[in-house]
């Protein structure tokens, strides 16, 4: 007497070999949004550190006759400058404190309450380096060109090393917003899609 067992395959096991398959991966593409995220951090402090540097720094004297009686131009003869100094510096000094927030969010992937928090206060410091940024700018304007209307000369002509330096500024300043524009277009990204 004998009997017969039918035992079914395992879908895994294809005739006599077996199929691995790969585990899932954990965070996926959140996990590589918030390494770029880290990355463009980093970006943005070196843009906005660099941009207080640079104009912080900037000062230029003409002499105009003797060592008495001189020209000077310098960041703090402008209130525009000063705010943009001000602001960046403010501006760099929240992307390092920012910096073990996107740590957490490359940890977990899929935590909504750090990217959430930064996507806020990220935005809240766009507004600041725009505004600066584009206060800065309006006066390196009328430093290159001046305006006829208002009799106001172009300081330039004279000032070459000091407008290249604020011009250099303002520059980096536009880099850290267009950074932040793209922080925040990826955290909308990430949170958008659970």
């Amino acid at each position: 007497m004998s009997t017969t067992i039918d035992v079914q395959e395992s879908s895994n096991v294809v005739k006599g070999k077996e199929v691995l398959v790969a585990p899932a991966r954990v965070g996926g593409w959140k996990k590589g949004l918030a390494i770029m995220d880290f990355i463009l951090r980093l970006g943005a402090i070196a843009a906005s550190l660099g941009a207080t540097a640079s104009m912080g720094t900037s000062d230029q004297t003409l002499p105009f006759f003797t060592q008495f009686f001189q020209f000077e131009a310098s960041y703090d003869s402008f209130s525009a400058f000063q705010f943009f100094v001000i602001t960046m510096a403010i501006v760099g000094g929240y992307l390092v404190l920012s910096l073990p927030f996107s740590v957490v969010a490359i940890i977990r992937p899929h935590a909504a309450g750090p990217r959430l928090f930064l996507i806020i206060l990220d935005t809240v410091f766009l507004t600041l380096a725009t505004a600066s940024s584009a206060s800065a700018a309006a006066i390196v304007y009328l430093a290159h060109n001046g305006n006829q209307d208002t009799n106001w000369i172009a300081i330039c002509n004279q000032f070459g090393d000091f407008c290249s330096q604020t011009s250099g500024a303002v520059v980096s300043s536009l880099v850290a917003v267009v950074i932040f524009v793209l922080l925040i277009v990826m955290s909308a990204l990430a949170l958008g899609r659970h």
